[in-house]
């Protein structure tokens, strides 16, 4: 092993992977003893361990995707771990489908969740932190006004037009399922070449609006520009820099290949646990009297945790558009592609698989999006705005008992 790898591959990192796939693989050894009704200390002890095993992991991922997103830069390092989960998320999903059962309402379910969490929870948290912390902080508005319009976009086409234009139970006919499969697939590269393309720099992180340049004195006789100003100058500066991504690839090839092998290799655990876990939480709520569909987000919290604190700490760091990034581009990702490969699936399989949400969950959806596209068309984002988002996610969680 060279001295590269070694700095890479450390022994922490192989800890991490040890406990994630050894707790996995004994769980399925123990499949008959969790089969519900689990014992209660039986079901508490082992759902103890797994959120254990899967903080642990997640941490893990939280640094590879750090270590790549400074190697490759903004948008190219969030994509890798953004893309990643997307794609191992749908994978699972699509196998929950191809097995036994009726599992009409999985993808909806999945995916509502997951919009709710990162468009509520986890861009209204990092919100929050990064205004108390740094207060208002300018965004690349140009690259999150791209990614709010692909949503808003596919939404509407996963939840809303089915329950308009489909079966009586929200399914879309057969002879819809194709162009809609053809529109999002055909919207949802396009969008990656030109985030990765010619758009790249409305991706990238801009300066605080009204901060003076690196050693520029306030005694100065030089006029001061005014927020405003600053923040257009920020953007059109940001335009100026090539990304250099082919020569980071080409000088960095092996670092890069084997940190995101790596990121990989640590987050299937994380998946895979999350979806074992799914038995053990059902048995749990339903003693509880719980709703069925809280395990559901739970689950989605579980999956999407390592992009969570990866976000949560560019909060911190007053990385907004790096935020941006992850989330909303977390959710293009996640509609992109689990729409059209479920409904391929379903065609596939005479499957039908039923879309159409809920009038309040539509309702929730909805105002989640007019808050996020109301906060992000400003020049900057505070605390305000997260603390809006959460509430519209708190409510969220109520109409679950309802």
């Amino acid at each position: 092993m060279t001295a590269a790898l070694r700095t890479i591959i450390t022994p922490t990192a192989i800890l991490r992977l040890v406990l994630g796939w050894g707790v996995f693989i004994a769980l399925q050894f123990m499949g008959s003893l969790l089969a519900p009704p689990v014992p209660m200390l039986l079901l508490v002890t082992a759902l103890v361990v797994i959120i254990a095993v899967i903080l642990i992991c997640a941490f893990g991922v939280v640094t590879e995707a750090e270590h790549l997103a400074s190697r490759l830069g903004d948008p190219y390092g969030s994509l890798v771990l953004t893309i990643s989960i997307c794609l191992i998320e749908v994978i699972l999903i699509a196998a929950v489908l191809l097995g036994p059962g009726d599992h009409a309402t999985i993808a909806r379910d999945s995916v509502m969740a997951v919009s709710m969490i990162i468009l509520g929870a986890v861009i209204g948290l990092c919100l929050l932190i990064s205004g108390l912390r740094h207060g208002a902080l300018t965004h690349n508005r140009t690259g999150v006004s791209n990614y709010l319009v692909m949503i808003v976009v596919f939404a509407a086409l996963a939840f809303a037009v089915p329950a308009l234009i489909g079966t009586p139970d929200g399914a879309y006919e057969t002879w819809q399922e194709i162009p809609i499969i053809v529109i999002t697939v055909g919207a949802y590269v396009f969008f990656l070449y030109r985030q990765m393309g010619p758009q790249a720099h409305e991706f990238t992180e801009v300066a605080l609006a009204g901060t003076a340049p690196a050693g520029a004195s306030s005694t100065t006789g030089t006029t001061r520009s005014s927020p405003a100003e600053a923040a257009d100058r920020a953007e059109s500066e940001s335009e100026s820099e090539p990304q250099g991504i082919v020569e980071i690839l080409s000088t960095h090839r092996t670092e890069i290949v084997a940190r995101l092998a790596l990121l990989v290799a640590t987050v299937l655990p994380i998946v895979l646990l999350s979806h074992d876990m799914a038995t053990l939480l059902d048995d749990g709520l339903s003693r509880l009297g719980a709703p069925v569909a809280l395990s559901g987000v739970v689950i989605a919290m579980i999956v999407f945790l390592p992009e969570t604190l990866t976000s949560i700490r560019a909060a911190w760091n007053g990385e907004i558009q790096r935020v941006s990034n992850l989330c909303h581009g977390a959710q293009v990702s996640t509609v992109g592609l689990t729409i059209p490969t479920v409904l391929v699936i379903g065609m596939l399989t005479d499957q039908q698989i039923v879309l159409a949400e809920s009038p309040i969950n539509l309702a929730l959806l909805a105002i989640t999006l007019l808050v996020s596209t109301i906060a992000f068309a400003g020049r900057r984002v505070t605390a305000v705005h997260g603390v809006a988002l959460l509430i519209v996610f708190a409510v969220f969680g109520l109409a679950l008992f309802a």
